[in-house]
């Protein structure tokens, strides 16, 4: 598990969706590494529960902000309790993500279409927008991270609108890492393939579909949440100093396949 040193000591970092899952995994692993983290979500009640976690296990510069990060006043709203609460953000997590429906593309409704990219595509480029206007004004290096998906790469039965929003998040991901990179501000992402969380019970909680899907792992197990946290401390530190514009995958193998 990442937390071994302390490569973000004195960072300070926002991770969105981060009460749970993917999401409270890299924020347990990034307060490890010494930073402090703000994370967001749109209920408190599940925000508090993560801090009360958090400060049971001795995890205690952590900030809570009740935020949809597909709504811009409530993305800027929660770099600015961020802000006032440790100083200046310079590690975003883009994690925050949903996935309403379980069908095929053609047969999304178009309102379940439009609540995913909402969400997954649009939240994220609020997000990323707004953590450079702040890094720009204090004239500071970062890194951005969007979580994505192997998804996003690869055609997955039942995955299909959110699928076409992951492969968006590593399309603007790869711009952003282009556009930014004289900047010194890093933008890469990481793309999970199945992970043991609530987000995607319903593809593993069954025995026999958790070994028809292992089975296919060259691995041999399904991803944990803790595998892409230590790829989040890598990407957001300064041994990832030199990678920028790029999508890494962190499925077991599984698209090997």
């Amino acid at each position: 598990m990442a937390g071994r040193g302390t490569p973000l000591k004195d960072r300070v970092a926002l991770v969105t969706g981060g009460s749970r899952g993917i999401g409270l995994a890299i924020t347990k692993a990034f307060l490890r590494c010494g930073a402090s983290v703000a994370i967001t979500g749109r209920k408190e009640a599940g925000l508090e529960e993560a801090k009360r976690e958090l400060h049971d296990a001795g995890l205690t510069r952590i900030h809570t902000v009740v935020a949809h990060s597909a709504k811009q006043q409530q993305v800027s709203q929660a770099f600015d309790s961020a802000e006032s609460k440790f100083g200046v953000v310079s590690i975003v997590v883009n994690n925050a993500a949903t996935n309403p429906v379980f069908t095929a593309l053609i047969d999304t409704e178009p309102v379940a279409l439009e609540k995913i990219l909402a969400t997954n595509l649009h939240g994220y480029f609020l997000v990323a927008q707004e953590t450079v206007h702040r890094l720009r004004k204090h004239g500071l290096p970062g890194s951005i991270i969007n979580v994505s998906s192997v998804a996003g790469a690869h055609s997955w039965e039942g995955l299909g609108a959110y699928g076409v929003s992951k492969s968006a998040v590593n399309m603007m991901t790869q711009t952003l890492g282009s556009e930014l990179g004289a900047e010194s501000i890093r933008v890469n992402g990481i793309a999970p393939g199945l992970v043991r969380t609530k987000f995607s019970a319903a593809l593993w909680q069954e025995p026999q579909r958790e070994q028809a899907f292992t089975s296919k792992v060259p691995l041999g197990r399904l991803g944990e949440a803790d595998d892409i946290a230590d790829t989040a401390v890598f990407l957001a530190s300064e041994e990832a100093r030199y990678i920028t514009g790029q999508t890494i995958v962190v499925d077991g193998g599984l698209t090997t396949r």
